[in-house]
This record gives structure tokens, sequence and C-alpha cells, in this order.
């Protein structure tokens, strides 16, 4: 498998794009992966990259997005931060990677047992980890269920995904507020913007559709 180029780029839809990642984590599930010469790779984007996708996940070990969805050198922008939330910097670069760049595709996504989210429901107090979990604090706050106190910590992973789930819908629901940009773009048809989650048991990853 080739290393896009601007040709096989300007060919991706945003629906297109959506399909290659599909079909890239159920390569992955079933441990088939693409044939691709990443050293090949490394020589054919020297002079120049043309990704399809953009997707902003957790910095989790388990969750390499070029890995999980099975991508070469050159397919994808990869933004990576506990908890796979948004920042200006972070808008800044996914508004790069679309307007400039040419990506017709951003995925916001979460994972199951969400290390950061854990912390951000049991309160944890680090350093700047503090303030890094304070923007996850909305999607707690969001999931009314269960409302006992004692079953909103991090021990219920049941309430963890599900507020995982949510930090997704709401970090999408910013870059919707936040960035003008993006959010002409996806109005105008020429991006995708959409949630999904990968289940660290299985390696699935399913889309908000």
């Amino acid at each position: 498998m080739k290393a896009h180029t601007r040709e096989t780029q300007a060919t991706m839809t945003p629906q297109k794009s959506l399909q290659y990642l599909k079909e890239g984590n159920l390569r992955f599930q079933n441990n088939l992966k693409a044939n691709r010469n990443l050293l090949e790779q490394v020589n054919d984007t020297s002079e120049g990259q043309f990704p399809f996708a953009t997707i902003l996940s957790c910095i989790d070990s388990r969750v390499s997005a070029e890995l999980v969805f099975d991508q070469g050198l050159g397919d994808i922008f990869s933004v990576r931060i506990a908890g796979n939330f948004v920042n200006e910097d972070i808008l800044g670069s996914m508004e790069f990677a679309s307007k400039l760049a040419g990506t017709k595709l951003i995925v916001v996504l979460g994972h199951t047992s969400c290390g950061a989210v854990k912390g951000a429901c049991d309160d944890a107090k680090l350093g700047n980890l503090t303030a890094m979990l304070s923007k996850i604090k909305p999607a707690v706050k969001a999931v009314t269920d269960p409302s006992d106190p004692s079953l909103r910590t991090s021990k219920n992973l049941e309430f963890v995904d599900a507020v995982a789930k949510k930090n997704v819908e709401l970090t999408i629901d910013r870059i919707h507020a936040e960035s003008p940009i993006l959010s002409e773009m996806e109005k105008n048809g020429e991006i995708l913007i959409i949630g999904a989650m990968y289940d660290i048991n299985t390696g699935e990853v399913i889309f908000f559709e």
C-alpha cells in the first residue's frame, strides 16, 4: 500500500475517509495488516504529506491511532492529549490539518477505562494535572446517572465509560462552537467531524453515527 499523494488525497471524501478508517480498524481487530513498506513510505512522503484524516485521541499507550486504524506514514494527522479534549492550540492544529493540508475527516476518539476520565471522576489533584482534569469535569457533571456519589467514582467502570463518551460529545460541541473555520467547512460538506470510542478489551472502534 502506497502513501497518499496529492492526487489520491483529492479523491477522498468525508465518507470515503470514514470508510477507510472503519476498514483499517477491522483489519486491526483481525490481525490482518495491510501490506505496506514503511521505509518506502518514508521516501514517498519526504517532499510532502497528504493525509486524509485528523484524529484527536488520548495519550493512552493502548490507543495509537495509526495502529488501531492500520494506517501508514502520511495517512493521518494524530493529535494526542490525555482525555482527548480541545484547547486553542489543538483547534489551531485541526484548522491547519483541514483547511491547509486537506484532510477530509476529524475524529474525536475516546476509549474505555480512560485514566484521565477516572481522575476527573475522582477529582484527583496533582500539579498541572489538576488544571488538565478540569477540562473533563463538564462531562462528569453532564452524566447524571447514577446520582449516588459512591457510584460516581473510577471504581464504577460503567460510569467512567459513560463520562468518556459524553466527553467526546462535548469536545465535538466545542469544536463547532470555538472553530468557525471547521464548523463552516463541515456545513459546506468539505469535512466530517465525528466521535468514536475505542474498546480496550476488543480493539473495536465504534463511531457515533
